[in-house]
């Protein structure tokens, strides 16, 4: 999988949020000032041969759909982050945040619930 530029992952969160739709509709979720409806539209035909969009043609219009689920994309992307920052160490990843975010330890002991509950 590739990494999505930020302009690509804008549109991508707006694609996930809708399921489906028209450049218009995607447009429509940006906050104002609204980029330029040719800048979305080439965002997304960027996005199709990178396997994240995928559309069906109606005459000269295409409704976008994403072929990559927002988890998917999730996961690979905070991979990416724990490999390239933390050796590829999630206790490392986390005693950062616990340093860094000032964490509670309500907060982490959500966490070592989350982490036991997801290895059974």
């Amino acid at each position: 999988m590739k990494e999505l530029t930020k302009a690509e992952e804008q549109v991508m969160q707006y694609l996930w949020e809708i399921e489906r739709g028209f450049v218009k509709d995607i447009l429509d979720k940006f906050p104002e000032p609204k980029p330029n409806y040719n800048t979305v539209s080439t965002v997304l035909r960027a996005l199709a041969p990178k396997g994240f969009v995928g559309h069906k043609t109606y005459g000269n219009t295409h409704e976008y759909f994403p072929l990559i689920s927002k988890e998917e994309y999730s996961h690979f992307a905070v991979n990416k982050v724990v490999n390239q920052y933390f050796g590829g160490s999630l206790q490392q990843l986390v005693s950062f945040f616990v340093k860094k975010n000032d964490t509670n330890i309500n907060e982490l002991d959500e966490i070592i619930q989350l982490i036991d509950h997801n290895k059974k």
